[in-house]
Order: C-alpha cells, then structure tokens, then sequence
C-alpha cells in the first residue's frame, strides 16, 4: 500500500482544532524566525561574523560598553514580556498559551515599526520572579514591551522595572491603548469645535487600560473624568477600594460623582469601555449631545454601534470592521521606534503625549465622524510617531543619541 500522504499545514486530526482552519494554518510552526543580516558563505565569513573576528568586537564593547548599540543588535530590538495572566479577552491562560499573541506583537513591531521583537513568556506569576528575570534579561535588549499581565500586578511590575532598568519600559495594555485613545478624542473634539478641556468622560473598566487612560487623559487635560468598576463609580467614598483604585479616586471624579455607571454617564460627553459587559441604551440616551462612545470591548462592543450612532456624534470601537478602530498598532511600534532611534532611557508621559498629537495630525483635512483615527495600514502613521517620539525624547532630555 502506498504512504498515506500528510499535508505539513494541515491540522486535521489535531485534537479540538477544525480541519483547514486557516487561523491553525497560518499559526503551524509559529509566525516568526530568526533571519541573518550578513552571509555566512566561506571562511572568510565565518571568520569575521564568528571567531576569530567576533573577539575584537567583543574586546571593543567591554572597554566601552556603549559600543554594544552600534555592533549588535540591541539598539533595535524589543522584549516582549508576559506572564498570560490577562491574554486579550481569554485571561490567565498561561505561558505557552499565550505565546501566539506574542509572535504577533512581535510581527506587528516589525511589520509596522521596522523594530525587531523576541517573543518571551514566562513561567511565574511571581511579581519579583518577573521583575528579576527582566532585569537580568535587560542586557540583550533595547526596550521591553509588557503585554498581557494582569492588573493590579501589571502596574508595580511596570514601576519597579522603569526604575530598575535605563532602558524604554513600557506597558501597551495601559499607554498604547490611552495613546490611541486620546488621539481619537482629539479629533472627536475638533469636529464637534471642542476641546479636551470641554469634555466629561466616563470609563467603563478599572483595570490596566482603565486606569491608564484615565491618568493620561487627566495629563493631556481633559475637563473631568470618572471611572468604573463592576461596583461602580471610583469614589473617595468607597471603603472596598485597592491602593490602586484609591489613588485613582483622588485624581479624577471632580464632579464628585458616585453610583452605577449608568448615573455617571448623564450629561457625560464621552463614554470609553474597557471592560466587556453591556451598557443599557437609556444610558447611552442620557448622555450630553454630540457625545463620544468608544466601546472598545472585543469581540463585543459595550454598546452596540447600531445603537451607539442614535445618540453619538462620533462612535469608535476595537473591531476592524467599523469606522474608527481604536487598535494599538497604530502606537507601540512607532513609539518603540522611536524611542531606540534616539537611544531614549525611558517612555515619559511627553513621549506618549506626542505620539497621540502626532497619529491625530495624520487625519488632517480628512476629519469626519468615521474617520477621527487613522488605519493602522496608512503609511503615514509610524513614520510619523516614530519622528514625534524621537524629537519629544530629546527635547525632554532622555535621548543618549
């Protein structure tokens, strides 16, 4: 009998997974490689990317050390870091199963930012096993993306790292979706002739994106902001708060706001969901006229679009297939780029700030109710953060090139 003939890409057979998948397809055998930027071909090669010829560089960059950014690969490549604590809407899925989100992030540097990116999940949950491991992994590296780890855990291992290491530390889950977030109000505001400063935002979610951007709106200026959680609105007078949340209580809420998510969101101007759930329709009907509904939540927006366009002036979502989609690739690879072009020791708040500005501006004259943000294919877009993060990071003092 002739050999049964396997297709290499097929996954039939495979346990829990559907024939010809093309999602299985397209994952077989990972979505990334290591490929070499200079030929091995003779001798000769081998003698000057390897020994002998790789002593002399190796002698140069420990008499100075600064050289390991022009003779390897470091100023230009990006840990991206998890636990699989918090993977997309899965949750604590751990390590291994979180590994195909990260060769994507690692894809989308690449593909979007010209930024390499190593895929690197960890088996700990651990905050000081996570922070440690990082610290020692920090020399092969010229910044670290954390991704996927759960709140509140995320915001002490983000903190001790930034002080930890003299590299770029940065966590997209919070900064990339507040970046893109307020580059999106930003236009939102000047279609309906407003301001930041003019705005009430409500924010549905407490977590790491909730909580992020809410402080970077309060940095860029927003009027007044409230945030909440499943028990509602953060108050300074709850008493089940986390530290986390405490803090947060003090900064935003100038109204003074406190119950359910539904009272907060009368008379709001804008509503930002990063929580899942769904917000009832005479909420979203109580809101302030020519509001603002992101309802980010994938795959299930909190409000429905069809229903969010009867009473916004602006709708956005997570998804790619409505107007607006408010997705992190249109930050992270140009705020990295960025940030290694300049050999930036850290991500400060004016960094993110300029790269919000910066991805608004590629709107321009094109401005419209479905178009306050642009596609995460425009050309434009990394070019264009990469330049503002670049020229914010030396007017701020922390570039070293």
């Amino acid at each position: 009998m002739a050999a049964e003939i396997v297709n290499p890409r097929s996954d039939a057979g495979a346990e829990g997974v559907e024939p010809f998948d093309p999602a299985f397809a397209l994952h077989r055998g990972g979505k990334m490689a290591i490929q070499a930027t200079v030929p091995v071909r003779d001798k000769d090669d081998l003698s000057l990317a390897y020994t002998p010829g790789v002593a002399k560089v190796c002698s140069a960059i420990a008499e100075q050390p600064e050289l390991v950014n022009d003779y390897t690969w470091k100023s230009n490549v990006v840990a991206v870091v998890t636990d699989g604590t918090a993977v997309l809407g899965l949750g604590d899925i751990g390590p291994e199963a979180s590994l195909p989100v990260m060769e994507g992030k690692a894809i989308l540097f690449k593909q979007f930012g010209g930024v390499d990116a190593v895929p690197i999940a960890l088996a700990t949950t651990s905050v000081d096993e996570i922070v440690d491991t990082v610290v020692r992994l920090a020399p092969s590296f010229g910044g670290v993306n954390l991704e996927d780890i759960s709140a509140p855990r995320c915001f002490e291992i983000e903190d001790r790292l930034k002080e930890a290491l003299d590299i770029p530390v940065f966590h997209d889950d919070q900064h990339g979706t507040a970046v893109v977030t307020l580059a999106a109000l930003r236009n939102a505001a000047k279609l309906t002739n407003r301001t930041l400063g003019d705005l009430r935002a409500v924010i549905s979610g407490a977590g790491a994106a909730g909580v992020a951007i809410a402080k970077f709106l309060l940095e860029a200026g927003i009027g007044d902001v409230q945030v909440a959680d499943r028990k509602g609105v953060v108050s300074s007078d709850r008493e089940d708060l986390t530290p986390v949340k405490r803090e947060l209580a003090e900064l935003t809420n100038k109204a003074g706001l406190s119950g359910s998510l539904e009272t907060a969101l009368a008379g709001a101007d804008v509503f930002i969901g990063v929580s899942g759930g769904t917000v009832p329709e005479p909420a979203v009907a109580s809101m302030a006229e020519n509001s603002f509904v992101f309802a980010m939540a994938n795959p299930n927006p909190e409000v429905h679009p069809d229903i969010a366009h009867k009473y916004a002036a602006v709708v956005a979502t997570g998804r790619s297939d409505y107007p607006n989609q408010i997705n992190n690739v249109l930050a992270f690879p140009g705020i990295f780029a960025g940030a290694l072009q300049v050999r930036a020791s850290q991500i400060t708040e004016g960094m993110k700030i300029a790269a919000a500005d910066a991805l608004a501006e590629v709107v321009g004259d094109d401005l419209s109710a479905e178009y306050v943000i642009p596609s995460p294919f425009d050309e434009r877009v990394a070019p264009a953060v990469t330049a503002a993060v670049a020229a914010a990071a030396r007017a701020e003092g922390v570039a070293r090139a």
